[in-house]
Formats: structure tokens, sequence, C-alpha cells
């Protein structure tokens, strides 16, 4: 909760980088911090805009951004300053006409209860509804849900009837690209660590089949099992051992969508693949992609979910941990799988 200080004057909490780090994230690499006090107004002319954070998003791609890496699509975090990430926030004050006070707008913030953001044309203004909670746009309507979209449909380009298989497919993006592969006509296996998040594929998010990966001793031959004829399409979140089974398993024609490689985000050695050669012998395609070389599709993106969500054709899970102070316990438990769904921070309420 935030500590006002007089009227129009806050400490402002954020959660800092302490140093760069390498290996599997730790909650003590962030750090709780009160921050300067924030005058809750916009210096005119400044062109800026005060949002109040509401809901910030635990992304994986984040890990990428705690080490002293500069050759990466994105920039590296700055230790001692407030991390930032994707979030749902509400307009304090403006000093750009295109956005008012009172408004909610999804885009880059800061994890911090109140930031001044200078680059607002990278805000997005949201529609309130009724029906969709604002924090799905940090998730199902956000760059994960988007991220699933044009995956699946730009790079995958999937066929009816087609075999997919979606790992890491409880996460925030692969239980949204199962519902599509669904949605589109597709057979679809999805895997995850626990018999919990296997339930739930097969039981609320409708996939065909799901496996625990952490009880096969096997993964090619599960996949195998799985998928006797084949892969058309194998949406990866994971890479490593995951992706060398996938490839053993392929279809001729396969295409491969790298979305994510959770497994290498720790590595210090490099990966050995037995299976490349399948790409020559089953002329598979294979292909890495970031969800904004997509971007002139969100508005069709943004239509077609919404109605299928209101439809109840897609369904969407949510892991919500409450205040700032919870963010690093919840970011790092995205590495060893204790989220359910979207992981997600609630700042505060609207």
């Amino acid at each position: 909760m935030e500590t006002h200080l007089s009227g129009n004057t806050v400490e402002n909490k954020k959660i800092i980088l302490k140093c760069y780090t390498n290996g599997t994230p730790l909650e003590t690499d962030l750090e709780l911090k009160v921050g300067e006090v924030l005058k809750l107004e916009v210096p005119k002319g400044s062109n800026g805009v005060l949002v109040k954070n509401l809901y910030l998003s635990c992304d994986p791609y984040m890990r990428g951004r705690m080490q002293d890496f500069q050759a990466s699509y994105i920039p590296p975090f700055s230790p001692g300053s407030a991390i930032e990430g994707f979030g749902v926030s509400e307009v304090v004050d403006s000093d750009d006409p295109n956005f008012k006070r009172g408004e909610f707008v999804a885009g880059i913030t800061n994890w911090e209860e109140y930031t001044l953001i200078h680059k607002t044309g990278q805000l997005r203004k949201i529609q309130q509804d009724d029906v969709i909670p604002l924090s799905y746009h940090v998730g199902l309507l956000g760059m994960p849900g988007f991220t699933a979209y044009a995956g699946f449909y730009e790079v995958c380009a999937p066929k009816k009837g087609e075999y997919v298989y979606v790992s890491a497919a409880s996460g925030a993006v692969g239980q949204l690209v199962g519902q599509l592969a669904k949605l589109h006509g597709c057979y679809v296996v999805g895997s995850a660590g626990t018999s919990q998040k296997v339930e739930l594929l097969k039981n609320k998010l409708g996939f065909d089949e799901a496996f625990n990966y952490k009880e096969e001793l096997d993964l090619e031959a599960a996949l195998a099992r799985y998928f006797p004829q084949g892969i058309d399409i194998y949406f990866d979140n994971v890479g490593g051992g995951m992706l060398d089974a996938a490839l053993g398993n392929m279809r001729v024609q396969g295409r491969v969508a790298v979305c994510g490689m959770v497994s290498q985000n720790s590595r210090t050695s490099v990966q050995s693949f037995k299976n490349m050669f399948s790409l020559i012998s089953k002329r598979i395609t294979i292909k890495g992609f970031l969800q904004s070389d997509f971007s002139h599709l969100y508005p069709r993106f943004l239509e077609e979910i919404t109605s299928n969500y209101k439809q109840g054709k897609i369904v969407y899970l949510e892991n919500m941990n409450d205040g700032l102070e919870s963010a690093p316990a919840a970011f790092v438990g995205l590495f060893s799988g204790k989220n359910v769904g979207k992981q997600v921070i609630r700042v505060a309420s609207k």
C-alpha cells in the first residue's frame, strides 16, 4: 500500500535489480525499496503520463534482462533502478492530449506503485468491459495472448486436422495456443510439470491429451506414444531436450515455432542435439519469432479473442499474487513451475 506524505505526494515503492546475475534467478536478486518522494502530477511541457500501476506481468523473457547482455532484442535492466515490464495502469495525470485522467492503459511500465511514462506511444488505451477483467490485458489480451495468436497462425501456418504439440502448455502462452489449435480443428497434446496442470489441460482447456514431462524417462518415446503418426506443428516454449525430442517425431514438412527456451535460461554449457538431421530428411521449418514482428495484426487479434472469450469458446488461467512485495517470489516461481497459468502481480485495485 502506498504511503501518502501529503495530499499530492507519495513514497513510491519499487522493485529494483540489485546487480547483474547469471544462472537461475533468486528472490534476493530483486529488492523492494522505498523510492523517491513522488509528486502526483506531470510536469507541464513534458508530454508525459503519470500512471498508478494496478497489475504487473511476470514473463520469462525478463530473466534475460537481468544479465549484462547487450546483443539481444531488448536491453538489460539497470542495476539499482526499478525493473520494467508489461502492466495495466490507471492514468493519474497527463500532459499528453491522447490520455486523460481516469483512463486505463496497458503497456511497458516500471515495477513500482507509480510511474511517469514519457514514451506514451507504446501505451494502449483499454476499453473497460464488465466481462473481461482488467488483468487480462497483460495476459489473454496482452503480450502472451498475442504471442500465442501470431505464433500459431502466422508462424505455424496450421491446417485443419494437423497434429499439434505444445510444451509448457499450461503457461501464459501455451494454454491459448492449444485452444486456438482446437478451434482450428487440430489434434492437440500438451505437456506440463505437474499432474494438476495435466488435468487442467485436458479437463479445463480442452486439449486432446496431456502428460507430465517430469514423469517421462524418455521424452522422444513419450511423444511417439502420443503422436504415433508424428507431429505436424510443435509450438516450443522450452527448447533443449524437449525440442530435440520433438524434432525426432516431426512429420515431413513439419513446422516448429520457437517462442521461448525456458529450459535454457540458466544454462552455462552448450546444448547438444541428436535429431538435427531431421531438418533435412523431413524438410522441417524451424523459426523463432517475436510477437512485435506482427504488431499490425493486433486489432484483429483483439477482436477475435475478445469474441471467442465472451462466447465461451476459450478460457484463460491466471495466477494472481497480491502486493508489490510479492513480486520477487512470483517472478522467481516462474522458473520452477510454481505458477498455474499467467502469473500476475496485483499492485493495487482500481
